[in-house]
């Protein structure tokens, strides 16, 4: 393993620490009184307490030192004083420990008494700390110069979504979103039980990928060797258990698409899916909004949230337009009636990429998506759709060739889908036919496999029933300001990382890093320079190939040319 030089000097402090026999990774439980937040929330002068969390800054002077300790509620001021630590003769454990053997990023336990400073700054006077965790590769620090300019951000989205663990530990705003992330699945859970349904569980892994029209990842079971398919949705399991006699069933379902990745797609995604028996779309609609206020409200403490440019609004009722008008209102066009070749050919007209693998169903889903989508800001019900879109869906009880269905659209994205749920099986099985055929016309979005345990499921008879499913990931971003689905999911799909190359450093450029580290703070290049006491060949050389190899940084701040590790 090719270490920087950094991660040399922490691993030497680490064999130090070892040697004076102290355990950089002790086993024992540290408990812990008081966290930074409960501490701010309840001072007291001269309290004592006991925290733990991770060193993020120092400031040495002498034989005192003021630090900052991050845990999980935020950051709090905290005074070294080698007298106060170390009582007797012996001041080891700060002039050794503390000054020269701990680094940023390490995480220590602290007990201590409350006091302000005299600028008002709640801090603990440090009694005592313990070494719980020594930090191997140092964190990035950002630094701001006396322009107020931030130097150094950990702000790369790769990096930040690679390394979400440094992502959390130096931008602690990061951690906000997902709090939000798990009030929003509290609150959506608290309306439904409260509503009396069941949360439940279904299979992963599948024998059949059904529930929606998108391309499945395939595994293999060796022991049954049969093909299996991560779940593109849950849908029809759902189903089997209204069959079954549940009245209400919902689940949060992690869900798999081996589809495109973009700012809103991530092949990995998590959907809500409810059911109810003996409900309608009409009362589905009603109930979406209100649970969509609720749970807005829950988690923002208001029914308003921001999205860029636009203030959304989740107060119920919402509009509803049915998909036909939407699509006359924006483009002039009536698809009511119209075949293939006349959806085709209008899709064209207007600059729409289509070809012939597409049915009916997928080309007017192009016509809307293309045209008509990115119009509806704040949260509409788009109803309606043609029975060509909608194969698990009842058709219309009075608009032939429509189904009762609806999307609901925000800021021109879907977050939710519903229907009045097919539950005649012979109409089921001819859909699932024309499915397969359009599966076979080359189309890879649609379902290639009818499923004769859900429709032997529907002979037994299911209920009147509604559907409801809620992009959870895409609720969230709208909810939170983010228009990048990547950052609302801890980890999310990257491609495979870059190898580093390895670089093998001579005696000049060990000479350069050496220098730098030295110290915390940035030197002027001149004087490195100075200090490093190479030739003007030796030194251009060396500065390359550290600069090159991106161990090192030059930048021009106010004038002057500084230095400094990366």
């Amino acid at each position: 393993m090719q270490l920087s030089e950094q991660e040399i000097i922490r691993r030497e402090k680490l064999n130090k620490l070892v040697e004076m026999g102290i355990n950089a990774f002790p086993a024992e439980e540290y408990v812990v009184t008081d966290t930074t937040e409960s501490i701010k929330h309840d001072f007291s002068e001269s309290k004592q307490v006991k925290i733990a969390g991770r060193l993020m800054s120092r400031r040495i002077q002498g034989k005192a030192s003021f630090a900052e300790l991050q845990d999980s509620t935020g950051k709090i001021q905290v005074y070294f004083n080698r007298d106060e630590i170390c009582t007797g003769e012996d001041k080891t454990l700060y002039n050794d420990v503390y000054k020269h053997l701990l680094d940023i990023g390490d995480i220590i336990g602290i007990e201590g008494a409350l006091f302000t400073t005299q600028v008002g700054e709640k801090t603990v006077l440090v009694k005592n700390f313990t070494l719980l965790t020594k930090a191997l590769r140092p964190l990035p620090q950002a630094k701001t110069d006396e322009n107020g300019v931030v130097h150094d951000a950990f702000n790369d989205p790769e990096m930040r979504y690679r390394q979400r663990y440094v992502d959390l530990t130096v931008n602690p705003q990061v951690k906000e979103i997902f709090v939000k992330r798990t009030k929003l699945f509290n609150a959506m859970r608290t309306f439904f039980n409260d509503a009396g349904y069941f949360e439940v569980e279904t299979p992963i892994l599948q024998s059949i990928p059904g529930g929606a029209a998108a391309r499945p990842f395939i595994t293999h079971h060796n022991a049954l060797d049969i093909p299996l398919y991560l779940r593109i949705a849950n849908e029809l399991y759902l189903k089997r258990l209204i069959v079954g006699g549940f009245d209400g069933v919902y689940e949060f379902s992690k869900n798999f698409r081996n589809e495109g990745m973009d700012r809103t797609h991530n092949p990995e995604f998590t959907a809500m899916e409810i059911y109810v028996a003996y409900k309608d779309y009409n009362w589905m609609m009603d109930f979406t909004e209100k649970l969509l206020e609720f749970c807005a409200t829950s988690v923002n403490g208001s029914s308003e949230s921001t999205f860029g440019e636009h203030t959304i609004s989740w107060e119920a009722p919402y509009p509803r337009v049915s998909m036909t008008d939407a699509i006359i209102k924006y483009t002039g066009f009536d698809i009511t009636g119209k075949t293939e070749q006349e959806l085709f050919d209008f899709a064209k007209s207007i600059g729409i990429d289509v070809n012939q693998t597409m049915g009916k169903g997928k080309l007017i889903d192009e016509i809307f998506g293309e045209k008509c989508e990115g119009n509806f800001i704040q949260p509409t019900f788009i109803t309606d759709y043609p029975i060509e879109m909608s194969p698990l869906t009842k058709k219309h009880r009075s608009k032939e060739g429509l189904t009762e269905r609806f999307e609901l659209m925000v800021c021109g994205k879907e977050i939710a889908n519903a229907y009045s749920e097919l539950n005649d099986p012979i109409d089921q099985r001819e859909r699932f036919e024309d499915q397969l055929k359009l599966a076979e016309k080359g189309d890879d979005e649609a379902t290639g496999f009818i499923d004769e345990d859900f429709l032997r499921a529907l002979e037994y008879g299911m209920p009147p029933t509604s559907g409801l499913g809620i992009g959870m990931d895409r609720l969230i971003m709208f909810l939170t300001n983010n228009p990048s689905i990547q950052e609302v999911l801890f980890f999310p799909q990257m491609r495979p990382e870059k190898t580093v190359p390895q670089i093998e450093l001579g005696e000049d450029e060990k000479v350069i890093l050496e220098i730098l580290n030295s110290q915390e703070e940035p030197f002027s290049l001149a004087e490195v320079k100075e200090r490093s006491q190479l030739s003007g060949k030796k030194w251009d050389k060396a500065s390359k190939t550290l600069t090159k190899h991106n161990l090192v940084k030059v930048e021009k701040i106010d004038e002057q040319v500084l230095m400094k590790l990366v």
